[in-house]
């Protein structure tokens, strides 16, 4: 297993990023949250999770080790393969997972896109004793540094359609929540991508 990656960021898509490593580029599909901490040409380390499949072999990263092991754990829930589990870290942090999915917080789970009243059943009832209690999250590991201004409106629309929203919807989410002064309406502002893509995909499930 490929446990992590470190070298220099080559270059990073609205869905993953490539990492030259020893002169070989590794590319990892990663969450909008973790594609905010990468910066091309930047040196950076990323937790990783390698999925085999008969025809392919996909890697994943992670800002952390705690969200790389969040995201092993929840594919052995029913129904999780690891796009949803991607997408579910997208969404939520793992904190909040261990805490939707403690409290039975069926309505905080179903925001992922993919996941319905069922499939958030399922995941609390097989998940309550294997993600841990709320607050167990690696609190001793660095955490995210802010993103970098300009980019954040193109990363949180990139992962607003990646995860299957359309383009002109996530745009009017961005728009709603800078009018609701949830964010800050100039480019010059520094914005945490991971929250303001949380935030807007609560407003889009509301629709």
């Amino acid at each position: 297993m490929i446990a992590h990656l470190r070298g220099t960021v080559a270059g990073v898509a609205p869905d993953g990023a490539v990492i030259d490593v020893g002169g070989v580029g590794m590319r990892v599909q990663c969450t909008p949250g973790t594609l905010a901490t990468l910066r091309p040409g930047e040196p950076s380390q990323v937790a990783t999770s390698l999925v085999v499949r008969e025809d392919s072999l996909t890697l994943y990263g992670f800002v952390s080790d705690d969200e790389r092991n969040v995201f092993e754990l929840l594919q052995t829930a029913s129904g999780v393969g690891p796009r949803l589990a991607l997408a579910m870290l997208a969404v939520h942090s793992p904190d909040a997972l261990r805490r939707a999915v403690s409290t039975e917080d069926l309505a905080a789970l179903t925001m992922v896109p993919g996941i319905g009243k069922k499939g958030a059943q399922r995941i609390v009832l097989e998940m309550k004793d294997r993600l841990g209690p709320p607050g167990d999250d690696g609190a001793g590991l660095p955490g995210r540094p802010a993103p970098r201004a300009p980019s954040w409106r193109d990363q949180v629309q990139s992962g607003l359609v990646n995860l299957g929203w359309p383009a002109r919807d996530a745009d009017l989410a961005i728009a709603a929540l800078e009018d609701e002064g949830v964010i800050g309406g100039s480019d010059g502002d520094v914005v945490e991508v991971a929250t303001v893509l949380r935030a807007a995909l609560r407003k889009l499930s509301k629709q």
